[in-house]
C-alpha cells in the first residue's frame, strides 16, 4: 500500500497531465451556461473505464460511488454529471481533435521508452451500423506501438471513405523519426510510402491484389534470384520455428535488395528491399504453406524485417482482441459518430495504461476489476504510465 502523500501526488499529476493534453481542445458547449467542467467529465470517464465501465450509465454510477474521492482533486461544481450529460458532451467533441489530445499522453510514453515499431491498422465498430438511418459501420484507424503496447493515435474514417484516406491524416499526428511503420495491403500506396519517408521513418508494406503489378514484379525478382542461387544479389535470410498448442510453424524470411535500375525503385520513394515470408504450419499432421510478399525502405536485414512483420499482428492480438473480449466493443450499440469514436479512444487509452502496469501478471479484465476494488491500485496504474 502507498502512503497518502504518494497517492495525493499521483492524483495531482493525473489532472495536470490531462490539462496539458487538453489545453488546445475546443469545448463545443456554451461554457458560461455549463454546470460541469469539461476536464472533470473526461477524467471521470477515463477512470471509470479503467474500473470496468462500459457505457454512460456505468460512468455515472462510478462517479456517484467514488464522489468523495473525486471531489478531492476535481472541481465538480455541481456534483457528478448525469449519464445523459456524459453522452451529450462526448457526442459534441470533434472526434479526431479529441483523439489527438488524448493520445499526447501515450506519444510521450512511447518516446520516453524508445519505441521503434509502429503498426497501423483499422477496426470497425460493428454495432455502430444502422440500416434504418443508412449509417455504415464506423471505421477507426489506429497507430499501435507494438514494443510497449501503446496506442499512439486514432483517426475516424470519413463517411463513405476508407482507410486509405485516413492513414495519411493519422501519420501527420505521429513522430516517425527513426521508427519503422508497418501497414497491411490496404495502406500499400505510393503516397503513403512517400509521406513516411518525408517524416523520416521507414516503411514495411504488405502486398496483395491492390498492387498487382508490384506484387508480380517482386515475385519475379525472387524467381530470378532463386534461379541464379542469389548470385550477385544482396540477400539475407532469417528462420524461426515455434511449437505451441499442438501446432508447429516454421517461418523463413528471404530479403533481397531491389536493383537500383528497377522501375519500381523509381515509382516508390526510397524503395530498397523485397521481402518474401514463407510460413509452413503443421496441425494434427496436416501441413499448409503460404508465402506473403512485402516491400520496405530498409536495407536487406532479414531478422529486423521478419520481426517487424511478425510484431505487426500484435495490434490484432493485444488491442483488437482485448477491445472485443474484455471491453465488449463490438457489442456496444452506439450510432452517434462522435460519441462512439470518442468512447473508443478512451478504451484504447485504457488498454495502453493497463499494459504499462506489470506487477499484476493477469490480463486486462483482472486489472480492471482490481482498479474498481482497490483505489490505490488504480492510482498505481496511473503512476506507472505517468505523463
Amino acid at each position: 500500500m502507498w502512503d497518502g502523500s504518494i497517492m495525493d501526488g499521483v492524483e495531482r499529476e493525473f489532472i495536470d497531465g490531462l490539462k496539458a493534453c487538453f489545453a488546445d481542445l475546443e469545448d463545443p458547449r456554451v461554457v458560461p451556461r455549463c454546470d460541469h467542467v469539461l476536464l472533470d467529465i473526461v477524467a471521470i470517464t477515463l477512470l471509470a473505464v479503467l474500473c470496468g465501465a462500459e457505457d454512460w450509465p456505468d460512468i455515472e454510477l462510478f462517479g456517484e460511488t467514488r464522489k468523495d474521492w473525486l471531489k478531492s482533486f476535481l472541481e465538480l461544481p455541481n456534483g457528478i454529471p448525469s449519464h445523459d450529460t456524459f453522452r451529450r458532451v462526448f457526442g459534441l467533441l470533434e472526434r479526431n481533435q479529441f483523439a489527438q489530445s488524448l493520445f499526447q499522453w501515450t506519444q510521450a510514453l512511447h518516446e520516453a521508452t524508445g519505441g521503434q515499431l509502429i503498426s497501423i491498422d483499422g477496426k470497425a465498430l460493428r454495432r455502430s451500423l444502422s440500416r434504418k438511418s443508412g449509417k455504415a459501420m464506423l471505421h477507426l484507424v489506429t497507430a499501435w506501438a507494438s514494443e510497449n503496447g501503446l496506442t499512439l493515435g486514432q483517426v475516424a474514417c470519413v463517411e463513405k471513405s476508407n482507410e486509405i484516406t485516413a492513414i495519411p491524416e493519422l501519420l501527420k499526428l505521429l513522430s516517425l523519426k527513426g521508427s519503422t511503420v508497418t501497414i497491411d495491403a490496404m495502406g500499400c500506396q505510393k503516397e503513403i510510402a512517400a509521406q513516411i519517408r518525408e517524416q523520416t521513418g521507414h516503411y514495411v508494406l504488405a502486398l496483395k491484389g491492390n498492387q498487382s503489378g508490384l506484387q508480380e514484379d517482386v515475385q519475379e525478382l525472387f524467381i530470378q534470384a532463386i534461379d541464379t542461387d542469389f548470385a550477385e544479389t544482396s540477400h539475407d535470410v532469417y528462420e524461426t520455428c515455434e511449437t505451441a498448442h499442438g501446432r508447429t510453424e516454421e517461418r523463413t524470411c528471404h530479403v533481397l535488395e531491389i536493383p537500383k535500375d528497377h522501375p519500381q525503385r523509381v515509382a516508390w520513394k526510397d524503395l530498397r528491399t523485397a521481402i518474401a515470408v514463407t510460413s509452413q504450419r503443421t496441425i494434427n499432421d496436416q501441413e499448409t504453406c503460404e508465402t506473403r510478399y512485402y516491400i520496405s525502405s530498409h536495407a536487406p536485414r532479414a531478422k529486423l524485417l521478419a520481426q517487424a512483420i511478425r510484431r505487426h499482428w500484435s495490434i490484432e492480438n493485444s488491442q483488437h482482441w482485448v477491445l472485443d473480449v474484455t471491453f465488449g466493443e463490438d457489442q456496444r450499440r452506439q450510432q452517434d459518430r462522435n460519441g462512439a469514436a470518442n468512447f473508443a479512444a478512451v478504451r484504447r487509452l485504457a488498454i495502453s495504461l493497463l499494459r504499462q502496469e506489470t506487477t499484476n501478471k493477469r490480463g486486462a479484465k483482472n486489472k480492471r476489476l482490481r482498479c474498481a476494488l482497490d483505489p490505490s491500485y488504480l492510482l498505481k496504474v496511473l503512476h506507472t504510465a505517468k505523463f
